[in-house]
């Protein structure tokens, strides 16, 4: 849905006036464009979600779209911060700074900064933890709602095994992990599919040579593709039994499933399983 200058203007310039306190229509052009920005970031927020079909959408004026995209900006801060406050409980970064400072010091400036009314569409974070979910497509608070969701459902799969197994785990994955900028998630749930291969209980973290050679036999064996629908398979089933098979937390564990596949792929064939 477009809307032609002459629809915008109006509306930017209330955003003008407001902005300067109704004392005056001049700006800079760099600010011009951000209003501009501000005004399509909201109308593309509204959505058939509002309860709107595409035919009154498409009858709607650009104010009327705006005001209701506005309105959904608004909504979803606030359910960004409820979903915040609920991951802040029991929250822990298993020593990673790069997560901690992300989550615990980061979000809140957030929302301390974030403007709805000017400048919707900045992210102002540049969210340094890596989440297993691309947000490239996103910017201001549909980003942080993003990213925060991401760590909601990390938390949940993370919180099944104890902080100091976690640790372990990273503590194994590198020396230095407390300064390392790699997602934590991924890294346990490579190490969940490693001892599936291997036949080995989750309990026992150190591998064997044995263990390395079942798990090269199984990567030398089959291709890619069956080797992804094996992992899918693990997974489907490790959150089946032990996440209520929640179906958020499969998806988003298996985002990361043809990644895992060439990596595994690389290690075996250059005999650097140890590596992974």
């Amino acid at each position: 849905m477009t809307y032609e200058m002459e629809e915008l203007l109006p509306i930017i310039a209330k955003l003008v006036e407001k902005y300067t306190g109704h004392e005056s229509t001049s700006i800079t052009y760099e600010k011009a464009e951000q209003f501009m920005e501000a005004v399509l970031y909201c109308i593309g927020e509204m959505s058939v979600s509002e309860g709107n079909s595409m035919i009154q959408i498409e009858k709607m004026s650009a104010q009327q779209a705006y005001e209701i995209g506005y309105k959904s900006v608004v909504r979803k801060v606030k359910s960004a911060l409820d979903i915040y406050n609920d991951v802040l409980k029991g929250f822990t970064g298993y020593g990673n700074h790069c997560l901690y400072d992300t989550v615990v010091k980061g979000i809140p400036e957030f929302f301390k900064w974030y403007n709805v009314e000017f400048e919707p569409q900045n992210t102002i974070l540049t969210l340094d933890y890596p989440v297993l979910k691309d947000l490239s497509p996103y910017s201001g608070i549909d980003k942080v709602y993003e990213f925060i969701t991401c760590i909601r459902t990390e938390k949940i799969f993370l919180s099944r095994f104890s902080e100091d197994y976690v640790i372990d785990i990273l503590r194994s994955y590198h020396c230095q992990y407390q300064d390392m900028v790699e997602n934590i998630c991924e890294i346990v749930y490579m190490d969940i599919i490693y001892h599936v291969l291997a036949g080995k209980s989750l309990a026992e973290q150190s591998f064997s040579e044995s263990n390395y050679k079942q798990i090269q036999k199984v990567l030398f064996q089959f291709d890619r593709e069956h080797i992804k629908n094996r992992l899918i398979e693990i997974t489907k089933a490790l959150v089946e039994k032990y996440y209520e098979d929640n179906n958020d937390l499969l998806k988003y564990l298996t985002a990361s499933v043809d990644d895992i596949v060439v990596r595994l792929k690389m290690a075996v064939n250059s005999g650097r399983m140890k590596d992974v």
